[in-house]
């Protein structure tokens, strides 16, 4: 009876393990679209666009909560403004990423009034979100 015991027990806490383990992990790909930066005029107070696309899909269910954040631009140690440097040259040049098309809500790792994104990602249902 005891051994008996022993190995529902032992059953029962390996279902539980594996139940648990599945909620747990989830094998997530993820894949982006290349930002391209167009010339820029110096002289234009115009704000100049571009677009690229994250796309995360995860093969577990239940589906996983999937945060996409980004770290401050190593040029200006922050994220408000970022800014990136010509290549072989000593210019800066302020730009940001953003979660939403107004321009409000800048992209970063939710620190210093910046935001993430966050998404549950169902199996078979890739997130694309758009930068």
């Amino acid at each position: 009876m005891r051994k008996r015991f022993l190995k529902i027990f032992v059953l029962i806490a390996s279902f539980i393990v594996l139940c648990l383990t599945d909620m747990l992990f989830a094998a997530c790909n993820i894949s982006t679209t290349t930002v391209t930066f167009v010339s820029y005029d110096v002289f234009s107070t115009v704000p100049l666009d571009t677009t690229g696309t994250i796309t995360v899909d995860c093969n577990e269910s239940p589906p996983p909560s999937v945060t996409i954040a980004i770290g401050s631009s190593p040029n200006s140690g922050g994220f408000n403004p970022r800014k990136m440097i010509l290549s072989g040259g000593g210019d800066l040049l302020e730009y940001n990423f953003y979660t939403d098309n107004n321009r409000t809500k800048i992209w970063g790792d939710g620190r210093g009034n910046t935001y993430t994104m966050t998404n549950r990602v169902r199996k078979n249902r890739p997130w694309v979100s758009t930068v």
